[in-house]
């Protein structure tokens, strides 16, 4: 890891950088996947699937045989943790959902806003060496609470040709009833424009890696929404004299085993800590299964002392972490002063891990510094809110003057004349 000591302001912008990824041989990569999946659809899934994944697919849908077994392929252990972590994300989401508030902004002049849930949304839930299962559930419930109609989830085949069974158990737990075997950017391909399996959907959700966060990209270009822009998973510690350095050396290296292009940072004031949190951090690597993938993490990481709290706070804000944990004397002070970050751990037991799985906030977040203008998922994520008013005689007629008024000065007569005809 890369030590930073006392920096001056001026260099934090290469401090907080994120490794680059070469957008446009990307694209050329992507949307020649995409041109196929479109012209040829499950047949192209198919292909892609014996191309990428070393797997012969006799059907893209997953079979009520395949449900059965997954019933019996996860531990009761595994399943009380998945009810328990459902049942914490479904009471936080379920708090999100407000009844419509009328605001009469002039007497007879009624105005509100009406929740609807997208028609339909695509889930990609990647499921290579680590099947995210939890994001499925982070995704999932919110979409079933947000009373969207139809939720299509993708997901890569294992090499026997399966869905990993958390997955399909997770996706029964959330009522999802298609489920196709299709991984990178073909998945995304598939639910932009539709196959004979996979049904095209109006939004997409999920993360994956730079080959599926540049078809989701691509899918915005057909009138598809997406979640947010994504990239590698980070995480912040902004820590004080009062943190444990064996407990912030965990937290590194649990956001470090997501990948090899995963970054974590330290910034702390208290400069005897990088020390220690290296040595720490040496110390637990050695019993990590993933210490390959943590050690390239570690390689585009950061520990940075500055000398005082209000600039690290600064410096916090500047890099706009996914997750920024607070591990100082008193986080909430600090937090409140937190401007930029995608979702906030508070003091020295709130492990950025809990976010991940149970506490029961979103671990979808705006990641790459995109958490300076976008917020992780949320019930808010699924719905459109459309507004509507409603006007009396009364009330046209009192707002009237106002209108022709405005609407005359823009030389649009007709619009005046709608409210003119009226009285």
């Amino acid at each position: 890891m890369i030590v930073y000591n006392n920096p001056l302001p001026a260099s934090w912008e290469g401090i907080t950088a994120r490794p680059a990824i070469e957008a446009g041989e990307l694209f050329g990569k992507v949307q020649p996947i995409m041109d196929a999946v479109k012209a040829n659809g499950d047949e192209a899934l198919k292909a892609f699937a014996l191309q990428y994944d070393g797997v012969t697919l006799q059907d893209v849908l997953v079979s009520s045989q395949e449900w059965a077994a997954a019933e019996n392929g996860v531990s009761p252990a595994l399943a009380q943790a998945m009810a328990q972590a459902a049942a914490n994300i479904r009471a936080f989401h379920q708090a999100q959902l407000t009844p419509p508030q009328k605001i009469e902004t002039m007497p007879g002049v009624v105005c509100w806003r009406q929740m609807v849930g997208i028609e339909r949304v695509g889930l990609y839930i990647p499921g290579g060496s680590a099947p995210l299962f939890s994001t499925l559930l982070m995704l999932a419930i919110p979409a079933q609470l947000a009373g969207c109609k139809q939720i299509v989830l993708c997901t890569p085949p294992q090499a026997n040709g399966s869905v990993h069974p958390a997955i399909l158990y997770a996706a029964r737990l959330c009522g999802i009833q298609t489920v196709a075997k299709a991984g990178g950017a073909q998945a995304i391909a598939a639910m932009v424009y539709g196959t004979a399996s996979v049904p095209g959907v109006f939004k997409i959700f999920g993360p994956g890696n730079q080959y599926v966060t540049a078809a989701k990209q691509l899918a915005q270009l057909q009138g598809v929404a997406i979640d947010m822009p994504a990239g590698p998973s980070e995480v912040a510690v902004l820590a004080d004299h009062t943190a444990n350095p064996q407990f912030v050396a965990a937290d590194l290296l649990s956001q470090a085993e997501h990948g090899a292009d995963s970054q974590v940072i330290l910034i702390t004031t208290h400069q005897p800590l990088i020390e220690q949190v290296q040595a720490a951090v040496a110390q637990q690597l050695l019993t990590l299964p993933r210490q390959a993938v943590a050690q390239q993490a570690l390689a585009n990481s950061r520990l940075v002392y500055v000398p005082t709290m209000v600039s690290a706070i600064a410096l916090a804000n500047a890099y706009a972490a996914e997750h920024l944990i607070v591990a100082t004397e008193n986080p909430e002070a600090v937090a409140a002063n937190i401007t930029n970050a995608g979702s906030i751990f508070l003091g020295h037991f709130s492990p950025e891990s809990v976010g991940d799985y149970a506490s029961g906030t979103n671990h979808t977040l705006p990641t790459n510094g995109y958490a300076r203008m976008y917020s992780g998922v949320s019930i808010d994520s699924f719905v459109k809110k459309i507004t509507l008013q409603q006007l009396s005689a009364e009330g046209l007629r009192q707002i009237a003057t106002t209108v022709v008024t405005m609407a005359e000065a823009e030389g649009l007569q007709a619009h005046a004349r709608a409210v003119t005809i009226r009285l």
